[in-house]
């Protein structure tokens, strides 16, 4: 590694606000870039983008803060030595996985270009030539939810996340509508990205009951508070926010909290954890979401490739977020199509940067 520049790269959400529980609403977001450059000239890129700064404990202004201590720590280091690089990282820097992130894609990036392998071959085999994606779908009104839904099944989406995590009747409502909207071969996934205490969400629970298809997400912002409700209800179970690492995927499992993970892949540090947090769970016969907090083209890229070399029957959803945002440093691929995605058979992530639109670095390390 001989060089490491670090780019921002705003992006703005397609559908004009996204807004979920607590009243967060996000509509552009600073993504941050990461090139890494090796003595033979290869050239790899890693992406993350927070969802603001009140989702999980990160933000954009924290990820660069963090890459400017590590800086020093990387150059000289093998980047095809993913092992290594993780543990400089997390000897270097306590923590703030996110941050380190997009410096462990952009080495699986390099890994890729080097061997002359796809990303998915190397993170276990390709497992699916293409996939099924979830569309996310903002906090709103029954009526404005539910549009949303027939505006997306019209895109070819049949797993959708909509958004709760207020009033548990008015939430019951809200997952109503879209129930009405969907049709039996669709999927709902209700997330209340912790947007509820023990109490509500056992209401909400009741009355989300008789909708069968529908799985609850997030429902609580602790680890406990889930674990509690999940003895209080039949609902699937997915976990997200709180699981955060092997420690807290293995204390659910054992707790029978979960049925499927989200698996966001800066949350638990990059694609070295995510694969490891990935195989783990398919082992233990969990269903896995895989994406990552926000993004353009290049996280696009690293879910896609995650996610192909997953197995089908334990793949549960799948986001593209350069379907979800306006901008496209990378000629808006990978790209979906009727609703399924698919990664590149090209070396590495399989992405072409056009690096004019990413600008001057905001700082390099040479």
């Amino acid at each position: 590694m001989t060089r490491l520049d670090v780019y921002n790269f705003d992006l703005t959400y397609v559908h004009g606000e996204y807004a979920f529980s607590g009243g967060r609403v996000v509509s552009s977001l600073p993504s941050t870039v990461v090139a890494v450059t090796t003595a033979e000239g290869l050239r790899g890129f890693g992406e993350v983008c927070p969802l603001g700064p009140a989702y999980l404990p990160g933000f954009a202004g924290g990820v660069r803060a963090v890459l400017s201590e590590l800086g020093p720590h990387l150059i000289g280091l093998d980047a095809a030595n993913l092992g290594v690089l993780n543990d400089v990282m997390d000897s270097s820097v306590l923590g703030h996985g996110y941050a380190k992130s997009p410096v462990d894609i952009a080495c699986w990036d390099l890994l890729g270009q080097s061997t002359g392998q796809p990303l998915a071959t190397l993170l276990g085999g390709l497992r699916q030539q293409s996939f099924p994606l979830y569309m996310a779908v903002p906090f709103g009104s029954p009526e404005e939810m539910a549009q949303y839904v027939l505006d997306r099944r019209a895109e070819g989406i049949h797993t959708f996340q909509m958004k709760i995590g207020g009033r548990p009747a008015d939430d019951e409502e809200r997952v109503a509508a879209v129930v009405a909207a969907t049709d039996k071969d669709d999927v709902i996934i209700a997330d209340a990205n912790g947007g509820w205490r023990l109490q509500q969400a056992t209401v909400a629970a009741r009355l989300l009951q008789p909708f069968p298809r529908t799985y609850l997400e997030q429902p609580c912002p602790t680890i406990e508070e889930c674990l509690a409700l999940r003895r209080l209800t039949s609902l699937p179970m997915v976990l997200d926010e709180v699981i955060i690492d092997v420690q807290s995927l293995l204390r659910a499992y054992t707790a029978n909290g979960l049925d499927a993970i989200n698996l966001k892949i800066s949350r638990v540090g990059g694609l070295t954890k995510a694969k490891l947090m990935r195989d783990l769970a398919v082992d233990l016969g969990l269903s896995v979401t895989i994406e990552d907090t926000w993004g353009g083209d290049l996280t696009t890229a690293a879910v896609s490739h995650l996610a192909a070399s997953t197995p089908s029957e334990a793949l549960f959803a799948v986001s593209f977020m350069n379907d979800w945002t306006a901008e496209h440093v990378a000629d808006y691929q990978p790209r979906s199509h009727n609703g399924r995605g698919s990664a590149s058979g090209s070396p590495g992530l399989g992405t072409e940067v056009d690096t004019g639109l990413l600008g001057e670095p905001l700082f390099s390390f040479s």
